[in-house]
């Protein structure tokens, strides 16, 4: 209801011969404002797990489904035991899920690692360069001297 009005209000206001243009821009921001609030929610599991902000739980979750669907036609396939599939799905569900999750978190926290240490580098580098401290600039003893 509140955009159509919006809408109507911008409307009318752009036929008027005498345009605010302030009321405008403060039209057209609402209402992306009320849009960019409809894609902040997110889409959450059980009412915890925002899956949308948190790394790694759309990719886990995913996988997660697809170890359950094939565990548990596996096992139906072998057994023919209906109940006894669900389970097993359902296992194979919580551990391909946790499995996935501890492995893109764990392969996450080497990357921030990696990219510290980097940063870190680069700005001794920055620091550096130029000085008497910089590790480029050290003569090695055991090079020969340049041409004579």
């Amino acid at each position: 209801m509140r955009k159509s009005s919006a809408v109507t209000k911008i409307a009318v206001q752009a036929d008027s011969p005498q345009q605010n243009f302030k009321e405008k821009d403060r039209g057209c921001t609402a209402m992306a404002g009320e849009e960019t609030a409809g894609q902040n929610k997110g889409f959450k599991l059980l009412g915890i797990l925002d899956v949308q902000r948190t790394p790694c739980a759309r990719d886990a979750i995913l996988h997660g489904a697809g170890g359950s669907v094939a565990a548990g036609m596996l096992y139906f396939l072998a057994t023919s035991r209906v109940r006894r599939s669900f389970d097993v799905g359902f296992a194979g569900f919580m551990l391909t899920t946790l499995g996935s999750w501890f492995y893109c978190r764990i392969n996450n926290a080497k990357l921030r690692v990696q990219q510290r240490v980097i940063q870190e580098g680069m700005r001794n580098k920055v620091v550096y360069e130029g000085t008497v401290l910089d590790p480029t600039n050290k003569p090695n003893a055991e090079a020969p001297p340049g041409p004579p």
